[in-house]
């Protein structure tokens, strides 16, 4: 049976900041990110009908997504281990326009980029302002791992931040 067309294509559209916002964080070029949003909504579109109601559809949406994209991740990573890069000059590529002016945010985000996936998840969240105990539901962790997790992430970012400033 499917799931309704209609409440699926409402549910979208009320969401779509945190299928977008994840998707941009794990996948950089613009055809990946298309790619990965499509699998996102394929995800929930099969599992529509299975939300069980015990968590917020916001959190059940963030949980999808970051398995997804996670995933995602983690296949990009195994496939470059086993490929070898062009040389530089073989294609020359335009980078789009980075409207981020400020040197700090795009060191932090050059930073975020580096970490692993369920870490880069943690910071995604905890920048969204999602509760400890909001992050633990959604990544399935304990709400102390969480707090964990972010100070030692917090003391990684602040390090590298230093290194770079001496």
């Amino acid at each position: 049976m499917y799931p309704d067309k209609e409440a699926f294509l409402e549910m979208l559209e009320e969401n779509k900041r945190i299928i977008f916002k994840i998707c941009h964080s794990y996948c950089k070029d613009v055809e990946g990110q298309k790619d990965l949003v499509q699998e996102v909504i394929i995800q929930l579109w099969n599992s529509f009908d299975r939300f069980d109601g015990k968590s917020k559809r916001s959190t059940w949406i963030y949980r999808v997504t970051l398995n997804v994209a996670i995933s995602h991740y983690r296949k990009i990573k195994t496939r470059e281990k086993y490929q070898a890069p062009l040389q530089d000059d073989f294609v020359v590529i335009d980078q789009p326009d980075n409207s981020e002016t400020n040197e700090g945010l795009k060191l932090l985000r050059h930073f975020i980029d580096q970490l692993d996936g369920v870490n880069k998840a943690l910071v995604i969240l905890y920048l969204e302002e999602k509760s400890y105990e909001e992050i633990a539901k959604i990544l399935n962790i304990t709400t102390s791992n969480v707090g964990t997790k972010i100070n030692r992430i917090k003391r990684k970012l602040k390090e590298q931040f230093e290194n770079i400033e001496r």
